[in-house]
């Protein structure tokens, strides 16, 4: 269940895959894939279960056959690592996509050269990417008028239930003047948010979008 939020008049869907949905624009905003991170850590010999490597993937496809748009934008953090087999993976995924235009903003993860991105097909904008009354990026910037969308943070929230028992969830994170996304790759990890009031939260429990009532 997924659940829905307006923002200077634009038209968001939170989704449990953890991407928005933005209407007006008919894209979908993806941030900190992180894609190469898991190979990465097994050729250092960091234990990973086998078929983790494509999830990720597999979660991206999805998530583009069910919310047909027109591009997809990413926050930046897009490849983890130096080029490796996911790269491949990742170069046939937009080869099977071909009426999608894929854009990245770039991180501070992503290092490889610009020919890279370009031989695949990624539209490349270097920090910031505006578009109508949203300012996209991978951190988190400040603007006079336009409220900011980003990633990097990788949100999450801790909830405590009667027993004192505590769970860490991901969430989308909406302040006055900007929102952050939840890290869409695996073994990415948390940063644990304490919201203050006024400030919106969206927890993502399996594969519901439920605001944190506070």
């Amino acid at each position: 269940m997924m659940a829905s939020i307006k923002i200077l008049d634009q038209d968001f869907l939170l989704i449990p895959e953890k991407a928005m949905f933005w209407k007006q624009e008919d894209a979908l905003l993806i941030a900190d894939l992180h894609f190469g991170k898991i190979t990465h850590f097994r050729k250092a010999g960091i234990a990973i279960p086998d078929g983790a490597v494509y999830k990720n993937f597999k979660k991206l496809q999805s998530l583009l056959d069910t919310y047909p748009c027109e591009k997809v934008i990413f926050l930046g953090d897009l490849f983890h690592s130096e080029l490796n087999s996911e790269w491949l993976a990742f170069k046939e995924l937009i080869k099977n996509n071909p009426t999608i235009s894929f854009h990245l903003i770039t991180g501070n993860h992503d290092v490889l050269h610009n020919i890279s991105y370009s031989n695949i097909g990624l539209i490349v904008h270097k920090d910031l990417l505006q578009l109508g009354p949203i300012m996209l990026s991978h951190e988190p910037v400040e603007h006079p008028s336009l409220y900011n969308l980003c990633g990097h943070i990788h949100p999450g929230v801790r909830i405590t239930g009667a027993a004192r028992q505590s769970m860490r969830l991901p969430c989308f994170y909406f302040g006055a003047t900007g929102g952050i996304l939840p890290a869409f790759g695996e073994f990415t990890g948390l940063h644990i948010l304490h919201p203050k009031k006024g400030e919106q939260v969206f927890m993502i429990t399996g594969n519901e979008v439920i605001e944190a009532k506070r």
